[in-house]
């Protein structure tokens, strides 16, 4: 293939600025908030499934609560009627008079037992409302810390995208006056060589490989006529003649 020098030089400058973009690409990947966010996300999904169930038990103590003073009231309300017979002289038979006496008992046992329930309830309750505030705290906290993570990952992709907008204007200006069938081998090698379709012959070395000419390779260089696009014979990408090859 044969290209004018100008057009296989305009080449390096085709290859820095895909270099450029290669680069901003590997930063937008590479961002320590990616690492960060998934971290904190892993943390605020525990969190949260802790907090469901604290907000659960926390119910479910709130409806055992309410169960436990309801049977205290009926209890206490039975007992009062018991104690209302009692006082009213209306039970005269000793015989009834004697239960009536021990069911009060009975009634006044059960109740302080029922009453214990409660107390028993409210402090598993209390202490389930205690989870569910620490709990809460924490995820608000982790929220806030993805929420900075992420506006300092979204601020970086706008900075990193608004200068790789302005890169591939300039790579198409570049490749718009490259000839197609050079570009279009320049693009390929660039495909198959990690991103480096073409590198500078500098002192007798090629920039793409770094590895150094030798004695027959640099004779064949020095023999080729300028139009001629030449391929590193190691890597065998474009190599670019310039000022500087130590030919």
């Amino acid at each position: 293939m044969n290209a004018a020098p100008a057009d296989q030089i305009r080449l390096l400058d085709l290859q820095s600025l895909d270099a450029r973009l290669q680069q901003l690409a590997h930063k937008r990947r590479s961002l320590p908030e990616h690492a960060e966010i998934e971290s904190l996300t892993k943390d605020l999904t525990q969190l949260r499934d802790l907090l469901v169930a604290a907000q659960t038990e926390e119910s479910d103590c709130s409806r055992e609560q309410t169960k436990a003073e309801q049977d205290v009231d009926q209890v206490r309300q039975r007992a009062a009627r018991d104690q209302k017979r009692l006082d009213s002289g209306a039970v005269s038979s000793p015989k009834d008079l004697e239960n009536l006496q021990r069911e009060i008992a009975s009634l006044a046992k059960r109740q302080g037992d029922l009453e214990d329930i409660v107390l028993e309830v409210m402090e598993r309750r209390e202490s389930a409302q205690e989870r569910v505030a620490e709990l809460t705290e924490r995820v608000s906290s982790v929220q806030s810390k993805i929420d900075d993570a992420t506006a300092r990952r979204d601020a970086s992709f706008q900075s990193f995208d608004g200068e790789a907008a302005t890169v591939t204007k300039e790579r198409e200006v570049v490749a718009g006056s490259v000839p197609a069938d050079l570009l279009k081998l320049y693009d390929k090698l660039r495909q198959q060589q990690g991103g480096v379709g073409a590198a500078r012959l500098y002192q007798r070395r090629c920039e793409g490989c770094r590895l150094e000419l030798n004695i027959t390779e640099v004779n064949e260089v020095k023999a080729a006529s300028p139009d001629t696009v030449l391929r590193c014979e190691n890597c065998r990408r474009i190599l670019v003649r310039t000022s500087e090859s130590g030919l």
